[in-house]
């Protein structure tokens, strides 16, 4: 059950195939067996359970409020949680507990979700590998992988297997491996110059970047005002469209925001492959200012048709 997308789990909980409070369970199980990751700074167990215990009712009752009552999230240690200690990763920030949601934590609480805890990061959320938090260094669990163990012993003479693991980027590494060790469905991670998409691209994950003023920064503690953006962690496309779809709107605490209320977000069914255009940039040598290249490319993976290509190179000086 943990291993699905979220949508798939929003509908085996619709369909009673699981309850809120068993799959909450489910996923504080892993939190605790994976703890080795490092991934969580906070587990809100209690928070959680009572969460879960209030989703099951509204399932017994048909008044699921949506796709994610009963789903499991996490959320990066720098957006403010009410009752919930939040550090940014940083001993500056040691026992505060804010009196209020951030906009984000409380459109998916609105919602149902089921908030499993608050994620490592690096230290008010400046740095790339999650490595930097005073709560140490998130675990990448792509290096706890039977590959990577098997590869690693082929290379290694003598060294501690402790040492050997890979980073999660950062700096939403903490959220990153969450999503990835199938501890939650998703997590909101920060992304000022990447930290959500770098750590995706390390779990194998999907990290998504909304367009600034799209998502409220409420309660999100800053790093860069005018470039931070609320990211969205996922294991799947459509995961990640259907959390944007309950974040995304006007938000009267943050006038930045688009003044449009939020719409759903729908991804059209795009089954054959054969009817993308794909276009890879083509690289020669540098060039002194700036010049368009122009080419051709071969795709057997798309019907072997040719795809036409352009890319502009810009160097300055």
């Amino acid at each position: 059950m943990l291993g699905r997308t979220l949508q798939e789990v929003s509908a085996a909980l619709k369909q009673g195939q699981i309850t809120p409070v068993e799959l909450c369970q489910k996923c504080l199980s892993l939190i605790k067996k994976t703890k080795f990751l490092n991934a969580y700074i906070t587990i809100s167990e209690e928070v959680a359970l009572k969460q879960a215990e209030e989703s099951e009712k509204r399932y017994k009752k048909g008044h699921s409020l949506g796709a994610l009552d009963g789903i499991p999230v996490a959320v990066k240690d720098n957006f403010s949680t009410s009752g919930i200690e939040t550090t940014c990763a940083s001993n500056m920030l040691k026992g505060y507990v804010p009196p209020y949601n951030a906009t984000v934590v409380q459109r998916l609480l609105d919602q149902g979700a089921v908030l499993m805890g608050k994620t490592n990061l690096d230290e008010f959320a400046m740095g790339s590998g999650s490595t930097d938090g005073v709560f140490g260094p998130v675990k990448n669990p792509w290096s706890y992988s039977k590959q990577y163990r098997e590869k690693r012993k082929q290379k290694s003479h003598g060294e501690n297997e402790d040492s050997n693991w890979l980073i999660t980027g950062g700096s939403s590494g903490g959220s990153a491996a969450a999503v990835s060790a199938f501890t939650c469905f998703a997590a909101l991670g920060s992304d000022t110059g990447g930290s959500t998409r770098n750590p995706a691209a390390h779990c194998g994950i999907v990290g998504f970047k909304p367009s600034y003023g799209l998502v409220s920064r409420h309660g999100l503690i800053p790093l860069v005002n005018s470039m931070d953006v609320p990211g969205i962690l996922t294991r799947c496309v459509d995961d990640a469209a259907t959390v944007l779809g309950v974040l995304a709107g006007h938000d009267p605490k943050d006038s930045t925001t688009i003044q449009d209320p939020g719409k759903p977000f729908m991804l059209s069914s795009l089954t054959d492959v054969s009817k993308l255009c794909i276009g890879i940039p083509k690289v020669s040598l540098p060039f002194s200012f700036t010049e368009i290249l122009s080419g051709q490319i071969q795709s057997p993976g798309l019907g072997n048709r040719l795809v036409g290509v352009e890319s502009c190179l810009c160097h300055f000086y």
